[in-house]
């Protein structure tokens, strides 16, 4: 028998219609899936045989049942709306859920920015002064302060309304290389009550005065999961636990045997055929960014939906690759939905997952009331007791 493998490919943001609680988190008729539905630049006919259209409740929206074609009895896939069961809507606690850690509590945000005694030990260490310290979108805050950054050598510190401490420098006044020690001096300052899930390193370029353009050298610098993931079971197992993307930057390399970053979503679908193609025992673990980080936040509901389109095109390839021992697992970690105005930030909502295998038996799984049910799958495939939330979806 060949070795199995598991292709979990995330869809960064790609929520499937508003949770019970969404209120609780400012969002109110929020649905990602209906929105970008909506758009002629949506195409997905590959992810809606796999079942995607016969999850629970999502043809309960006119605009899903204007593009179904494919009846029930010829769905390929397993299908399922799985809730989240943390406290928050953001990239981390949402990976860490689908790898079997559940968040009773949230991560600290900072509307008002950070407390005066973070950024006092932070200039300290750092010998350079703070700009802005608010919550800012990350291309308007280098217009608003890349000059003075540029005349003072201050670092344009900011938030947004996850649970990050974002560090904006020119690379010019301040090399890569010492923008990410400096991220590292905050990731030893931001922990226990100010553990921020993520400190981001956000490097950009331009003539004095602007325009201010970010660069691709961003690098994110996170919170390490304070409990097993299934990563760790499965690398504890002898597995392969290959990061695709900002998967090993999530869970700060943290069970993670091999990995690789993206430029966006183009490469990570790149990277993971190579995977494919490639001999290993384990889990390949991808995530796609640019849903959320070009799309839903800037919301530009065309520009997701022809990225899901775009996706869509690329699945024949990749099931075309799978070996029958393989599982293809598609998800999401949170919604950003793209036409929702009252905010730029996430959206709490349920996600799908989809599922493939040449000897997986197609069918519905209903709601599932956590993410971690992936990371239970996942274990269960494996023959691994599982140590972590969750339970399993596939036959025993």
């Amino acid at each position: 028998m060949s070795d199995k493998r598991v292709f979990l490919i995330v869809l960064d943001s790609f929520g499937i219609g508003e949770m019970a609680d969404a209120r609780q988190y400012g969002d109110e008729n929020v649905n990602t899936l209906r929105s970008v539905a909506a758009s002629s630049c949506f195409h997905v006919p590959h992810m809606e045989r796999l079942g995607l259209f016969h999850i629970d409740k999502v043809a309960d929206e006119q605009v899903i049942r204007e593009h179904m074609t494919v009846p029930e009895t010829e769905i390929t896939g397993c299908y399922g709306r799985l809730a989240e069961r943390s406290c928050g809507k953001d990239t981390t606690i949402g990976h860490w859920e689908i790898a079997g850690l559940v968040s009773p509590r949230p991560l600290p945000t900072y509307p008002q920015g950070f407390p005066a005694q973070v950024l006092e030990e932070f200039s300290r260490r750092t010998g350079r002064g703070v700009l802005c310290n608010l919550p800012r979108s990350g291309t308007q805050v280098i217009q608003e302060y890349g000059d003075a950054h540029m005349r003072t050598g201050d670092l344009i510190v900011y938030t947004s309304a996850d649970s990050v401490f974002q560090i904006a420098a020119h690379e010019e006044i301040v090399p890569v290389e010492q923008l990410y020690e400096y991220c590292r001096i905050a990731r030893e300052i931001l922990r226990g009550e100010h553990g921020v899930g993520r400190v981001i390193a956000r490097p950009f370029e331009g003539p004095a005065k602007g325009p201010f353009v970010r660069t691709p050298r961003r690098h994110d610098f996170s919170l390490e999961p304070p409990g097993v993931t299934m990563l760790d079971q499965l690398s504890g197992a002898g597995k392969s636990v290959i990061a695709v993307g900002k998967i090993q930057d999530i869970f700060a390399g943290k069970g993670i045997t091999e990995h690789v970053y993206t430029s966006g979503n183009e490469e990570g679908i790149r990277r993971t055929l190579e995977y494919l193609e490639r001999d290993f025992e384990g889990l390949c673990f991808v995530n796609l960014v640019d849903y959320d980080m070009l799309y839903g936040h800037r919301r530009d509901v065309e520009g997701y939906a022809g990225a899901l389109t775009a996706f869509d095109e690329r699945l024949p390839e990749i099931m075309g690759k799978m070996r029958p021992e393989d599982l293809l697992m598609i998800t999401a970690d949170h919604g950003c939905d793209p036409a929702y105005t009252r905010t730029t930030d996430h959206t709490r909502e349920y996600v799908p997952l989809l599922m493939y295998g040449k000897n997986l038996k197609p069918g519905n799984l209903g709601t599932r009331d956590t993410f971690a049910d992936i990371g239970a799958t996942v274990l269960q495939y494996f023959g691994i007791a599982r140590e972590i939330e969750g339970e399993p979806l596939l036959p025993h």
